[in-house]
């Protein structure tokens, strides 16, 4: 496991996690429901790397985060994800109906890649690239 952990806020953070299994290939580990539809806190995986997400709130945490759609689309960072068969998760995302903002390609520094946003506007890059290998 990575002692870093990516944090991600969601508006409709339910249907976020439904979204990051069914497109992305996440796996739920940990869930904490909250009032109504909130979900107070929850851990995703994929294989050994994790992610947490949460519902936006008006929280000490979570008025530092926004969405990217409240910013013109924009985002101020994005998360790259190691994968081994990139050209099937690649065909796999678009079929599901993750929007490509950059199209499949072999990188110059070793591997291949592409970008695209999930379901809120969240920037995501999936690729063969291996920075530890």
């Amino acid at each position: 496991m990575s002692a870093i952990i990516p944090a991600i806020k969601y508006e409709n953070c339910s249907k976020a996690i439904d979204w990051l299994c069914d497109v992305f290939g996440f796996r739920v580990d940990f869930f904490v429901q909250g009032e109504g539809d909130r979900i107070e806190h929850a851990q995703l995986l994929l294989d050994e790397s994790m992610i947490m997400v949460g519902s936006t709130d008006r929280s000490e945490f979570g008025v530092l985060n926004t969405c990217p759609h409240h910013i013109e689309g924009r985002v101020t960072s994005s998360l790259y994800v190691v994968v081994t068969d990139v050209a099937g998760h690649y065909e796999a995302a678009t079929r599901l109906g993750a929007e490509v903002v950059i199209d499949l390609k072999m990188e110059d520094y070793g591997g291949a890649s592409y970008t695209c946003r999930d379901i809120e506007g969240h920037i995501w890059t999936f690729g063969t690239y291996d920075p530890f290998a």
